[in-house]
């Protein structure tokens, strides 16, 4: 369990329902997490992953969270967290021989990023 500070939770950005597994954006959040806010998204646009789209946009919502709530400089913020969270799994049925059915689950995940001023 990570524990945030009262004055930290308004600097963060959270993106909900992305069907995408929790694995898969895992991957490209490892690689952002510590940096700077610029150098993240320089990172992020260059990468060939899928789920570098939603991680962008995370983490300009929270680059923009910060710059408009609390008047901080996006060239001074890092990303100090972030994290995936898996959501509810999307049930679909496939049909199959005989009047079967097999189900097929999607994966959706939650992605959350704090970001601080240095």
């Amino acid at each position: 369990m990570v524990r945030i500070k009262d004055s930290e939770l308004g600097k963060k950005a959270v993106l909900r329902g992305i069907t995408m597994s929790p694995y898969k954006v895992r991957r490209v959040l490892d690689q952002v997490r510590g940096r700077t806010y610029r150098d993240a998204l320089l990172l992020i646009e260059f990468l060939p992953y899928r789920a570098m789209i939603p991680i962008l946009k995370v983490v300009y919502a929270a680059g923009a969270n910060a710059k408009n709530n609390f008047g901080l400089e996006r060239a001074e913020l890092y990303i100090s967290n972030a994290w995936v969270d898996q959501g509810p799994k999307m049930r679909r049925f496939r049909p199959r021989a005989q009047g079967r059915a097999f189900p097929i689950m999607k994966p959706t995940c939650n992605i959350t990023v704090f970001v601080k001023s240095k």
